[in-house]
């Protein structure tokens, strides 16, 4: 019997997806509390992310949206990172209001989304050591928000994943 790397592919970038979750759920966060909330996209969900994001470049006049949805048809897996809001009482002023009583419950702790970018930071980390494009989009996580994905989730933001002979990511118009 032989296997052909292309007849393993999407497997292997699911698995991949599944460890650098892993590597986000370790990444070190504020006071040690964790608001992180993790998920992979593939098939189904990931068409639903492109046509949500195709309408949503219409309806916000953002032409970028379009671009991002096709590299993401183009990806075996997406992993979507979501952070609950949950103030952690430090008081620090970073959101802009003078304390964490002050600040409307909409608006992000700056500790929350700080916490997000070193999680996706590692995991997209550990991307690179298994030779796995990705790129870290913003698009893809107004999308999955749109679509109430995660609806813990104040903030979302997305590594898509792809492996071909040259990366849906560079070279983009």
């Amino acid at each position: 019997m032989i296997t052909f790397e292309e007849q393993i592919r999407n497997e292997n970038i699911k698995d991949i997806a599944n460890k650098l979750m892993c590597a986000a759920r370790t990444a070190p966060k504020a006071r040690g509390t964790d608001n992180l909330v993790l998920a992979v996209a593939t098939d189904d969900t990931i068409i639903a992310l492109a046509e949500k994001m195709k309408q949503l470049a219409a309806e916000r006049n953002m032409e970028f949206l379009n671009r991002d949805a096709e590299n993401i048809l183009k990806c075996g897996a997406v992993i979507l990172f979501g952070m609950k809001i949950s103030p952690l009482g430090l008081n620090c002023a970073a959101c802009g209001f003078p304390t964490c009583g002050d600040k409307p419950k909409n608006v992000p702790c700056f500790f929350n989304a700080n916490d997000l970018g070193i999680a996706i930071g590692s995991a997209s980390s550990l991307a690179a050591d298994f030779r796995i494009d990705s790129r870290v989009m913003f698009s893809v996580g107004q999308a999955a928000l749109d679509l109430n994905l995660m609806p813990e989730c104040s903030m979302i933001l997305a590594l898509p994943l792809s492996v071909s002979g040259k990366s849906v990511f560079f070279d983009r118009k």
